[in-house]
């Protein structure tokens, strides 16, 4: 059995920390949170030589171990606690070639915990393109630790960096600087109250709060003889100590690192003065979105249909395959439409973390929340809200968690209730495809106006959020700000291997997520449309064939019969090339026993669904929303969707196919069902232009889903607000919901 070590990934941000762990891991890692708390914790399995196996942490970034928040916190914890699982057998601290200097505060306070620690530097490609070079022999020596100079995207170094960490054994652990330099006195009176700590490890507790062991601050308060120190005092030392450490980090690279500024090749500095331009930057961005939305409708559209044909597909070879019965049905009728409502979006879902990725790989991204700031400081938020926002748009959870980064409470307060009206990636399978139904194909030079219509729901969302938090500045009288510090990374071409890591991640976790839920809801549609309420239900062949007895078979539901004859009528040209609608007479198609027989069935299936279980719940929903344009299944489908937005699509697909038994409905794609369905006393189209836009607007205003309230009730400790945003955000939906369509009708 080959032994497993414990190792630590530990870096400032933007050091390509992700990269080297992607590098030393590939697909051999997973994603959760750390216990009781919402940090994301990445973890992954490394095989190093002589068949040692490494259990290797990804942690938080940090600038060092003076933590300003909870994800900071984490990485202190960590190194303090022996008795934790996942405690280091080695440290690798990840730097960063162009900022090594700032890279090495976080290097020095790690190896003076006297953990066994590796210094990796990385992005090695870039030394000569900005005129650097090291003397690593030098800099091994004089910071007493193993040097890994690597490459993420060159994938150079990797296997040196898995042999020194196989050989941490070797690594000193002699502190860089001696900690009762800090405060000789201070220091001395320290150890003789615990003469066998370490003073570091102390100081830390003291001044991050933070507890090692069975010690904590107010244990080390207590001691006797220990006098404390002012909070101003031990945030004075502090600096003392940062002072300490650059100097001996100055000292070093002295002579281990030399900078020749005449042969530095850098474009970055003139790409920033366009890219951050107060006007060319915002017109850049908004390029950029644009082609974004483009290219999601272009290049998804092949592999979207292709997913729908199958789906409706499978369904039919399903009923032709397995025998007649309730399980059959559950899956050609329920299952498989519910979970081809969530697959026909994964390209676009794909293509959007895909940009989304490249973006933040190429250094794009830090620009995007620079020039953000400047707007968001307009409407009462500072540019640490900024990050959230941007987030939000692939998920609400995780960008509500990451507003604990923001300090003040009330600022944080604004921007979690605020952050889910930003559209998040369960939005876009709705948008897509209403924007497919009722936007016509039409272009504008090369942009569509689909794609159009796709950005200006984004820009919506945008705008009401940002627009909601200046209206909450005023309310909750917002006095104080926080600072906003971010770093500019260098621009590189985005890492093939990074990117499509995120892409898979992401999209996966989407369709898994999404997946259980809609498989859920799908069996409950099916099963309650499935179950009668009344004797309608049971007698429904009756009821038809008495209807067409008494009045004809013309007669039944004579508009909606028209829009079937004219279905018939496309399934019979498709099967026989050399036949035009024109040479189909109305009377030859009600003489057809197979037309008879299917609109028979289909009158059976309809009249069995509106007197089911949920016919039921629809036509009680139904009186709501009728003045918004939409019927008693779109009704169903909303409230359904609470439980995850994307589960709108499938909810309706379920449905279509529950309450239908026309011939050609089987092997009928999702878009084609929801185009051909009609409101059964008018025959017009249930999804016109007047109730696409009316449901768009809908679902941009409208509450995102139930998880999105849970995580605002937790991260706000109250009901109050989740029940507040409810409230407010689905009473905004449906008004503006109810004037676009009065408007548009």
């Amino acid at each position: 059995m080959s032994k497993q070590i414990n190792v630590a990934l530990i870096g400032n941000p933007n050091t390509g920390k992700t990269s080297v762990f992607n590098a030393l891991t590939g697909l051999n890692q997973k994603v959760g949170n750390y216990p009781g708390i919402t940090v994301e914790k990445k973890e992954g399995i490394c095989k190093l030589p002589r068949g040692v196996k490494a259990h290797i942490i990804d942690l938080p970034g940090t600038y060092s171990l003076n933590a300003s928040s909870l994800d900071e916190n984490v990485v202190i914890e960590l190194l303090l606690n022996k008795n934790d699982k996942d405690f280091p057998d080695v440290a690798v601290v990840v730097s960063d070639v162009e900022n090594l200097k700032r890279n090495l505060l976080l290097f020095t306070q790690i190896k003076d915990l006297e953990i066994p620690t590796l210094l990796v530097i990385n992005m090695a490609d870039r030394m000569s393109y900005k005129g650097i070079s090291l003397d690593i022999d030098y800099l091994e020596k004089h910071l007493e630790t193993k040097i890994a100079l690597i490459s993420t995207r060159k994938n150079e170094g990797i296997d040196n960096l898995k042999n020194l960490i196989a050989n941490f054994k070797d690594l000193s652990i002699t502190p860089c600087i001696n900690a009762s330099e800090i405060d000789q006195d201070y220091f001395d009176n320290l150890r003789k109250a615990f003469p066998n700590q370490l003073l570091y490890k102390l100081w830390l507790v003291i001044t991050q709060d933070v507890n090692f062991g069975k010690t904590d601050r107010n244990k080390i308060d207590a001691v006797a003889n220990f006098k404390t120190k002012s909070k101003g005092d031990l945030k004075r030392l502090q600096q003392k100590e940062t002072i300490k450490r650059y100097q001996f980090i100055n000292n070093v690279l002295k002579k281990g690192q030399t900078i020749d500024v005449t042969q530095a090749k850098d474009l970055r500095t003139k790409l920033d003065r366009i890219l951050t331009h107060k006007v060319w930057g915002y017109v850049i961005f908004f390029v950029i979105l644009l082609l974004i939305f483009q290219a999601i409708y272009d290049w998804s559209s092949v592999p979207m249909d292709f997913i729908d044909t199958v789906f409706a597909s499978l369904s039919e070879w399903v009923k032709n395959m397995l025998p007649n019965g309730a399980f059959t049905n559950l899956l050609a009728e329920g299952i498989i439409p519910g979970l081809g409502g969530i697959v026909i979006f994964i390209p676009q879902i794909a293509f959007l973390f895909l940009f989304i990725a490249v973006l933040e790989e190429s250094g794009y991204m830090s620009r995007v929340v620079f020039l953000m700031d400047r707007v968001m400081r307009r409407f009462g938020l500072s540019g640490k809200s900024v990050v959230p926002l941007i987030s939000g748009t692939a998920c609400a959870i995780p960008a509500i968690m990451a507003t604990r980064n923001i300090e003040n409470w009330k600022e944080r307060l604004i921007t979690i209730l605020v952050t889910p009206f930003t559209t998040c990636s369960a939005r876009l399978p709705v948008y897509l495809i209403i924007i497919s139904l009722v936007i016509p194909e039409g272009h504008i030079f090369i942009l569509s106006y689909q794609a159009l219509t796709l950005m200006l729901l984004y820009l919506i969302g945008f705008i009401s959020a940002v627009s909601s938090a200046y209206i909450l500045n005023k309310i909750l009288k917002i006095k104080s700000k926080t600072f906003f510090v971010i770093e500019m990374p260098n621009y590189k071409l985005p890492m093939f291997k990074n990117v499509a890591l995120t892409v898979i991640e992401k999209t996966k976790s989407f369709v898994f997520g999404a997946g259980k839920i809609i498989l859920a809801i799908s069996i409950i549609i099916w099963v309650l449309g499935s179950i009668g309420i009344n004797s309608n239900y049971n007698n429904a062949k009756v009821i038809v064939n008495q209807k067409i007895n008494e009045n004809g078979f013309n007669k039944i539901q004579s508009l909606s019969l028209q829009n079937k004859q004219e279905r018939y009528k496309s399934s019979l040209i498709e099967d026989h090339d050399n036949i035009t609608k024109n040479q189909i007479s109305d009377s030859i198609i009600y003489k057809t026993p197979l037309f008879k027989k299917a609109v028979i069935n289909d009158e059976i299936a309809s009249l069995k669904l509106e007197n089911s279980v949920l016919g039921y719940i629809g036509k009680a929903v139904e009186p709501a929303i009728k003045p918004l344009g939409y019927d008693w299944k779109i009704g169903i489908a909303i409230v359904s969707s609470f439980a995850a937005r994307e589960v709108f699509i499938s909810t309706l697909s379920t449905i279509y196919s529950v309450g239908s038994e026309i011939e050609d409905n089987d092997n009928k794609t999702i878009r084609a069902k929801m185009e051909s369905e009609r409101h059964q006393l008018t025959n017009k189209a249930v999804f016109t232009f007047a109730s696409g836009i009316s449901l768009l607007l809908f679902y941009a205003f409208a509450m995102q889903c139930m998880s999105t309230l849970a995580i605002v009730k937790k991260e706000t400790n109250s009901w109050k607000w989740p029940v507040l945003q409810l409230v407010i955000m689905t009473t905004f939906a449906y008004i503006v919901a109810l004037i676009a369509f009065q408007f548009l009708k």
